[in-house]
């Protein structure tokens, strides 16, 4: 007789099983991603996002979406590095040099390029490929944590993070540098290699007047973190922390006063304190202080930052390198600062996961003696990641040249390239916010709701597009009085179609 005992009996006591599809899938996946070099699986990563931001960037300026403010001003001053002019920008007004309205002179590393491409999409190719290179070391390090399922999920995670895409799709911006930047900082601060961590920290004063604050944050990290292995790397972090304070300073409070026009930091009257009346500047700072977590926007802004690492950032001390720019976005009483919109948010994005990787290392453990964090919370935590990179997919940008009507051209459009066709390059013209982006490469643009000073030239062309949606900086009933005065003082009516309107200056 056969003891029943002898006999593998169904496990039932834990309930129905689950089913081993998902689980064998993973497997195949991971022994798939296990004959990948890490640097192959990383740099793949990399150049997949670069072609996604391309295309998704290129497609937008083609279907004229991009706009005078913001990748005609940085055309401008590129295009002004490029020909080793100062970069007087015209969309900021008459000699405008856009040193005195934010300090990135790095962008002149990219005047050469320009030189040899002078486009528009030259700066959006070279914003994506920037903005790419952050998923390399931040991918290269969570392989070396917990492997190449790990590399995977963050790599992917980084590069269709929403704080990277959206700036991405919104036109050029400085912070395209500061990206990758930050991204080989954070990863080297959390393999406690300091003197990489310092010198990729180092160049974030030429990026942005604030980023001086976030090296000067790096370099605090350093100071305390390494305290252990000796004096020279304390004094290598506190010299980075005083560095990048100074720098700032400086920046804010001579260089661009200095250099901008009206003699002051234009940004500065944004923040509590800043200016008189009131009850002055301790009651305005109190005010911002009491009104920090308001709006509530404020706090979908911090929720959107943690749900990448599904919280577990929190148990990284390397996401302290977000206070600066949270410090001086939720101060601040610019609302578009509070939001996930924009490009304000895509230098968060690396600090964000590399608090990601920090957090699943064996050897980490969280706050107060709190112990590393199993396998199993592991696996939850980048599940919750790729979830949440999953969802946000379809709401941001990222999805745009997968949809065929992205690359369909409508009426309006071609009907803006045959007018714009009509203005003879090398010439001055005043025009609205979006038809100044399909010219800063071959004129000198202006705004059209933006007087003609005293002793200025008049422009040569004046281009107006009555269907144009924004309204900052060109409220339509201006630029519409401006127009119908050019026209008064004699300006011809060269077309007039589908809403745009081209005018030209009498001989």
């Amino acid at each position: 007789m056969i003891s029943t005992s002898a006999v593998p009996q169904p496990d039932t006591a834990s309930g129905p099983q689950r089913p081993a599809l998902p689980m064998s899938l993973l497997r195949t996946l991971r022994r798939g991603l296990d004959r990948v070099p890490p640097r192959v699986l990383a740099w793949s990563i990399a150049a997949l996002f670069a072609v996604l931001y391309s295309a998704m960037s290129i497609r937008r300026h083609e279907r004229m979406l991009s706009a005078g403010y913001d990748l005609g001003i940085f055309e401008e001053e590129i295009r002004a590095y490029a020909h080793f002019r100062a970069p007087i920008v015209a969309l900021k007004g008459p000699g405008y040099n856009i040193l005195g309205d934010h300090f990135s002179p790095i962008l002149a590393l990219l005047g050469p390029v320009y030189r040899v491409f002078p486009s528009p999409l030259t700066l959006l190719v070279a914003q994506a490929v920037l903005m790419s290179l952050a998923c390399v070391p931040l991918a290269l390090w969570a392989h070396r944590v917990r492997g190449p399922l790990a590399a995977l999920v963050v790599g992917c995670g980084v590069g269709a993070s929403w704080g990277i895409v959206k700036a991405a799709s919104f036109d050029f911006h400085e912070v395209a540098v500061a990206v990758p930047l930050i991204a080989f900082s954070a990863t080297a601060l959390g393999n406690r290699r300091w003197t990489a961590a310092a010198l990729w920290a180092l160049p974030l004063v030429l990026v942005k007047e604030d980023l001086g604050l976030t090296a000067a944050v790096v370099g605090g990290y350093i100071a305390w973190f390494g305290r252990a292995e000796g004096r020279r790397t304390r004094l290598l972090g506190i010299g980075l922390a005083v560095f990048g304070t100074v720098a700032s300073s400086v920046e804010m409070l001579v260089i661009l006063p200095a250099m901008n026009p009206h003699d002051g930091y234009a940004y500065l009257a944004q923040m509590p304190g800043a200016g008189a009346g009131h009850g002055g500047a301790a009651h305005q700072l109190l005010h911002a202080l009491l009104h920090l977590g308001w709006p509530p926007v404020k706090w979908l802004l911090l929720l959107m930052l943690l749900l990448p690492s599904a919280f577990a950032g929190l148990r990284s001390p390397l996401t302290l390198l977000c206070l600066p720019t949270l410090a001086w976005r939720l101060l601040s009483d610019n609302p578009h600062y509070w939001g996930v919109s924009y490009h304000y948010s895509a230098v968060l994005m690396p600090v964000v996961f590399a608090g990601l990787v920090d957090a699943i290392r064996p050897e980490r453990g969280g706050l107060r003696g709190r112990p590393p964090l199993t396998r199993r919370q592991v696996r939850r935590v980048l599940a919750g990641s790729a979830a949440f990179t999953a969802i946000t997919i379809p709401v941001y940008p990222l999805h745009e040249p997968l949809s065929p009507s992205v690359w369909t051209e409508s009426a309006h459009v071609r009907a803006a390239r045959q007018i714009l066709a009509l203005i003879p390059s090398g010439t001055t013209v005043a025009s609205s916010n979006h038809l100044a982006a399909q010219l800063t490469d071959r004129t000198t643009v202006s705004l059209v709701c933006a007087p003609v000073l005293p002793g200025q030239p008049l422009p040569q062309w004046v281009v107006s597009d009555t269907t144009d949606p924004t309204h900052v900086p060109c409220e339509p009933a201006l630029s519409a009085r401006l127009v119908a005065q050019y026209r008064a003082d004699g300006y011809r009516t060269v077309a007039d179609r589908d809403g745009i309107v081209l005018l030209q200056r009498p001989s």
